[in-house]
């Protein structure tokens, strides 16, 4: 009798549901049971009833029945059934085979596991089963490839496919072991055989370029971190007539000298293409240059091992890529046009089998095992590497040493790596932030951040796209919107990337199919509108001035028709969703990139209008970056518990050279706000305080936006210094009417400054103006706002120095991405130069103190502010005569005004102590129709304003020399005066004999035009002496105020730092020049006089200054005092005392630092 069974193909196993029903007395019960069984797990819930075998007492038959088996067809009316040979004790699988074999001629392309069998006459299938033999087969040589490097080779693989697919049929066993058996041995003789090495044949497919070049010849490497693991190989040289007679004959025959054990996992080959020039070409490159050396044509890359770990072998066709050096027209990092493309034909072989790389390199081969000397992990010393490799148990303690542990491993090679896995297998797992170092290429990518722009440049270092940092971000991608949000346009970006961006395009793909069907609906809305708003963009750009708005309303026109279709969420944000365009407040701006001005109609009825700028034609990417790393400076200090009301705004870039940049509300320009007051607002000190007077009325509010701009402050000068943000003008530093100041803009960072000429246009370390200041002290006198400002910025520079690592680790994941700015060591050293990761904090609060001084006495960055404002107001020439162009004149002044200039020439100079102690000097000008001399008075300053001014207005004219400002000793003293009255009088003399393009402008008339001063001058035979003054003494008047200092000591030396002093007073009133000068008693030949710089016009100076005590014992500091006395610095007098204070160092705990403020008194002084 038959057994009657239906076969059935599996498309989709999953298409029935059975819902367990059952009566559960408690209802949280229930929800816990069924959560635990949902309706998509295929292992709980197949789709369909599953039996391991059939009953014979249910089917009435015997051991000898036979099967009929019935096939159902989609195309045909009636199945076809017949009848097997098999026993009812077969196996599943043999009865399907049997049933394929009427259908298939090859059952080695059929998937056996997708079809069931199916009991006729229930809804029931049975279930394949396996003989013990073979799962004990197979367990054996599972358990064997883990002992030799836990791999598998092709030809186990094969082999283990052979025996499952024949292991039921009798006369084929013994032949399907024995195969397996020999790819066993096969494995255990490739892992042991030392001396196996690797073979390449190349040959040229396409060459069009051949009548150019003479030979060729291949040079070829194996790589590893960039690095050679050997001399390169160099092929025998091929002439141009063998491969065009016969394209598939083999260029070189290489036999790498290297074992395979040897190789690391990550190892590339390497092939790089020369050409031979032919001389007598006539179309060869360059044909006029004699040209001796070869030329390289092409190169390129591939893993000598794939994602299974198995060793390359067969046949690839390899697409040689362009370099700048190899493109005669320096298109460089693109591929070759159709006409010009160079395909290499690589068949790989071994002797023996495929190689295989040993275990021992699957996670140590990517660690670098070359000297680094930049970040912090590797500007280690032998002896320091030395010592950390001699206490690496110890410091197992500390997790985020071992980056700096690996970088001293002694070697990498095979009997070094026990070892080092078992240091890694006891190691406490990384925080993100320390296993941020290992992501870089010298390292195998093993941690997880939530860092996801940088990551996804560690993509780039991996040899495969199968690799856990793949994994990673997919995984997070599915349990987080706003990750799969943006890691869409992270990758939509990449996709870009010449050399990377087919990698990119797979991962997209991967998270697109991930994704769910609304996800990926709202992604395609916003790649629309991106499109939309690019085209428009470009249009606009290219558009003429006149025509530009027109071009701007026929585009707004057609995004409108968009969003009447559908809302669409901002590629900014998931959760910025708009409905439509508010088009009368729709605009663009007027800068280079003529980026569009858009305003959204916010979805929620109740939310704010949407403002965002479109750019196309610019790389949005390094603003990306560099908001990216503010926003985690801004996260440090939040953490320390330092806010310093940083204002972060969304940018993302949506392809190549376009993207959207979040604007933020109620806020404004410096250049609009300064420009209120003339076009040399930026030289005035009222516009900024008077800008958020007005939008603050109330004394509490405007207190409270002057706090506001004393911590935004703080945090744009550290952010900006330690990126090395450049171009800072006006236009891309913002206020808000709430006091908070935020910079935009960063196409120029990591200290690649704007260029004018042959001198930088960023000359101070970072944007710190006089009206800034007139704001951070509330008025023009110095105030301990001041000394609060200086230890903001202080603070926040010191906690980002304990973080070097963090961003020095960051930025070198970005040298990669194809940044102009950011392309290795060089500018890395920029950031660790800046950082000053090697000193103290006090000694870095006495560095940025500094650079606060340099960057608020430089006159440059007003005067660049100034030059903006001309060429934003599109002033052809100078300002007219209502608008001053130099800061000392009132107003501008002609030739046609004054007449022509005869001579002029430097009189002499004179001491001059208002404001402070200076020297000006006297020209004497004599003009046209003028019998009478003019003499004007001015300062060495002003003459280098005069000539500054003149570099601009006449850039491409040889002008002068100017004198050099800087000077060694004393600035304001006789020599130097006189010194510079001989290169001043050589420079003017010089000046009014150039062209009159130059000598006539206005810009020299209104240098020499009288002013209100030179009226006011007490003759030419220099200022009346002051007769001497008595000294004050201590006690002729009160001592108030206060002063901070800080006291450490190590290393035998006694740090004293003088950090502020507030609330001075002194004796007739006015403002003092205070400095401060110490002692160490008792001290009888005065050797331990220590003194810090002078002040000027102050009542609470900012000093940090470092005054050091070195050789002194600790015994011998406990039997001394410290005398501290503040005098203020008189030019006409003597110095004044205005307090002191005397302290026993005996009360001090010099094994810590001690930070306080003391109270001035009237001591003796020493």
């Amino acid at each position: 009798r038959h057994s009657s069974h239906c076969l059935y193909p599996l498309s989709n196993p999953r298409y029935s549901h059975y819902k367990l029903r059952t009566t559960i007395l408690m209802e949280s019960h229930h929800i816990i049971l069924r959560s635990k069984f949902t309706h998509d797990d295929f292992s709980t819930n197949p789709g369909y009833v599953i039996s391991p075998v059939i009953s014979q007492r249910d089917i009435g038959g015997d051991r000898n029945s036979s099967v009929k088996v019935s096939i159902e067809i989609s195309d045909s009316q009636q199945p076809v059934t017949f009848t097997c040979d098999g026993k009812m004790s077969s196996p599943v699988e043999l009865l399907i085979m049997q049933a394929l074999c009427w259908v298939h001629d090859d059952l080695s392309q059929v998937d056996i596991g997708s079809y069931i069998l199916k009991v006729c006459g229930q809804e029931e299938v049975l279930q394949n089963t396996q003989y013990k033999t073979v799962d004990q087969v197979l367990q054996a040589v599972k358990k064997l490839c883990s002992a030799l490097g836990e791999v598998e080779t092709p030809a186990i693989t094969d082999a283990v496919k052979r025996l499952k697919h024949s292991v039921n049929l009798p006369k084929s066993r013994t032949p399907e072991v024995r195969i397996h058996n020999i790819a066993v041995y096969i494995l255990v003789l490739v892992y042991y055989e030392p001396q196996e090495s690797i073979y390449v044949q190349m040959c040229n497919l396409s060459l069009s370029c051949s009548s150019s070049y003479e030979k060729y010849y291949l040079m070829c490497a194996l790589t590893h971190n960039g690095r050679n693991l050997f001399k390169p190989v160099q092929s025998k040289k091929v002439g141009t007539l063998i491969l065009m007679v016969d394209l598939h004959s083999f260029l070189c025959r290489i036999n790498f000298p290297i074992s395979v054990a040897l190789l690391p996992l990550e190892t590339m080959l390497s092939l790089t293409l020369y050409g031979v020039l032919n001389q007598n070409a006539s179309n060869s490159p360059d044909s006029n240059k004699q040209r001796k050396g070869p030329e390289l044509l092409g190169k390129v890359t591939m893993p000598l091992f794939d994602f299974r770990r198995v060793l390359s072998r067969g046949t690839k066709l390899l697409n040689l890529w362009m370099t700048p050096q190899s493109s005669p027209s320096g298109a460089a990092g693109k591929r070759m046009n159709l006409a010009e493309r160079i395909i290499l034909q690589v068949v790989c072989h071994t002797v023996i089998s495929p190689h295989i790389c040993p275990a021992f390199w699957l996670h140590g081969s990517g660690f670098n095992r070359g000297d680094h000397t930049l970040l912090s992990s590797h500007r280690l010393t032998r002896a320091d590497k030395q010592l950390l490799w001699d206490h690496r148990h110890h410091c197992r303690g500390y997790e985020h040493s071992l980056p700096k542990i690996l970088s001293s491993a002694p070697s990498w090679d095979w009997g070094s790596m026990a070892e080092i896995h078992a240091l890694l297998h006891h190691w406490s797992p990384l925080s993100p932030v320390s296993a941020l170092e290992l992501l870089d290429s010298k390292y195998v990518p093993q941690s997880q951040s939530k860092t996801y722009f940088f990551i996804l440049q560690a993509l780039k270092f991996e040899s495969h796209l199968k690799n856990s940092l793949v994994i990673f971000l997919l995984s997070r991608a599915e349990g987080n919107i706003n990750i799969a949000h943006y890691l869409y346009w992270l990758l939509k970006d990449a996709v870009q990337d010449p050399a990377f961006g087919q990698r990119y395009s797979h991962v997209l793909g991967a998270l697109l199919c991930l994704c769910s069907a609304r996800l990926r609906a709202e992604l395609e809305k916003q790649t629309q509108l991106v499109h939309l708003l690019g085209a428009l963009a470009e249009k606009v750009r290219q558009a003429s001035s006149s025509n530009r708005q027109v071009v701007l309303q026929e585009g707004l026109e057609r995004v409108q028709s968009y969003f009447q279709r559908n809302n669409c969420r901002l590629p900014l944000s998931p959760s910025l969703v708009a409905k439509e365009l508010n088009v009368k407040a729709c605009s663009f701006f007027n800068s280079n990139a003529v980026p569009l001005k858009l305003a959204l109609v916010n979805a929620d009825q109740l939310g704010e209008e949407i403002n965002v700028m479109f750019k196309a034609g610019e790389d949005l990417r390094q603003d990306m970056l560099a908001l990216q790393m503010i926003r985690i400076m801004d996260r440090i200090w939040l953490q320390e518990g330092l806010d310093l009301r940083i204002v972060n705004f969304k940018c993302i870039s949506t392809g190549k050279d376009k993207g959207m940049v979040e604007l933020v509300s109620s806020s404004e320009t410096l250049r609009k706000i300064q420009v209120e007051y003339g076009v040399t607002g930026s030289f005035k000190d009222k516009p900024l305080a008077e800008w958020l007077r007005k939008y603050n009325p109330a004394e509490d509010e405007y207190e409270k936006a002057s706090e506001n701009f004393i911590y935004s402050c703080a945090g744009c000068c550290v952010a900006t210094y330690l990126l090395g943000i450049c171009d800072r003008h006006n236009d891309n530093i913002m206020l808000r009417t709430t006091g908070h100041m935020f910079h935009i803009d960063f196409g120029k960072f990591l200290g690649h400054a704007q260029m004018i000429g042959s001198f930088k246009r960023d000359r101070a370390p970072f944007v710190l103006t006089s009206d800034m200041a007139y704001v951070i002290n509330g008025g023009e006198r110095p105030t301990s706002r001041f000394q609060l400002f200086i230890d903001l910025c202080s603070q926040a520079y010191n906690l980002i120095r304990k973080h070097s690592s963090l961003f020095l680790n960051l930025l070198s994941l970005m040298t990669q991405s194809g940044l102009p700015e950011l392309t290795g060591a060089q500018d890395l050293k920029y950031v660790y130069d800046a950082l000053q990761p090697q000193t103290t904090d006090a000694e870095a609060t006495v560095f940025f103190t500094r650079l606060i001084e340099s960057s608020l006495g430089s006159v440059a960055t007003k005067f660049n502010f100034f030059i903006h404002n001309l060429a934003q107001l599109r002033f052809s020439g100078l300002p007219s005569n209502d608008e001053p162009i130099l800061s000392f004149s009132p107003r501008t002044y002609t030739l046609k005004q004054d007449g022509r200039i005869r001579d002029a020439f430097v009189y002499s100079f004179q001491k001059r102590y208002n404001p402070d102690k200076h020297y000006t000097y006297v020209v004497r000008v004599l003009r046209e129709g003028q019998n009478e001399p003019q003499f004007v008075f001015r300062t060495f300053d002003e003459f280098q304003e005069l000539h500054n001014k003149l570099t601009i207005l006449f850039p491409l004219w040889k002008l002068p020399g100017f004198p050099n400002k800087m000077v060694l000793g004393r600035t304001h003293i006789k020599d130097v005066a006189s010194k510079r009255k001989v290169e001043l009088n050589s420079y003017v003399h010089s000046l009014m004999r150039s062209s009159t393009e130059v000598s006539q402008c206005d810009l020299v008339y209104t240098f020499f035009h009288p002013i209100a001063r030179d009226d006011k001058t007490e003759g030419l035979d220099g200022l009346p002496k002051i007769p001497g003054v008595t000294p004050v003494s201590p006690a002729a008047g009160r001592v108030e105020g206060e002063v901070k200092l800080s006291v450490s000591y190590r290393n035998s030396t006694l740090f004293i730092m003088v950090m502020h002093i507030k609330d001075l007073v002194s004796d007739d009133g006015t403002d003092p020049n205070p400095y401060v000068k110490t002692y160490l008693l008792p001290d009888p030949h005065k050797t331990s006089k220590r003194k810090t710089k002078i002040s000027r016009k102050t009542r609470n100076p900012t000093f940090n200054e470092m005054l050091v005590y070195s050789g002194y014992s600790k015994e011998t500091l406990k039997q001394r005092e410290l005398q501290l006395s503040v005098l203020s610095a008189e030019s006409l007098r003597e110095n004044c005392y205005l307090g002191g204070i005397t302290l026993s160092l005996k009360d001090f705990d010099l094994s810590q630092e001690t930070v306080k403020w003391y109270k001035l008194t009237a001591v003796p002084y020493f």
